[in-house]
């Protein structure tokens, strides 16, 4: 399954909706992906970009990598980034990894 990436800006901010597996053969698109959601929150005045993953099954330790730089890079220029919804899977590696609470995991708007 291929990687889809798509950007709106949404009254929050910036959101980035992703679907299908992260791993490390697409990583580099989500960062691209999302480091010009940053790029274009900034343009919009935004402070908060939102990476929608539910319609990601599977991430690996790559993209996991990439939601983790984001969040520190976003922080220097003043925009927080929340993960929304992940798929059980995702939120389970998330949590044991102790990342939910640093990628502002949320679900339907509740964290």
């Amino acid at each position: 399954m291929g990687l889809s990436i798509r950007e709106d800006k949404a009254a929050s901010g910036v959101l980035v909706s992703v679907e299908g597996e992260v791993d490390v053969s697409n990583a580099p698109e989500l960062r691209e992906a999302i480091d010009e959601a940053l790029k274009h929150a900034a343009e919009y005045g935004a402070t908060l970009v939102e990476v929608a993953l539910d319609q990601v099954p599977y991430i690996d330790s790559t993209g996991i990598g990439v939601l983790v730089g984001v969040v520190h890079r976003a922080s220097e220029v003043g925009v927080q980034v929340r993960v929304l919804n992940p798929q059980r899977n995702v939120a389970r590696v998330l949590a044991l990894l102790g990342l939910d609470g640093e990628l502002g995991v949320t679900y339907d708007g509740r964290a």
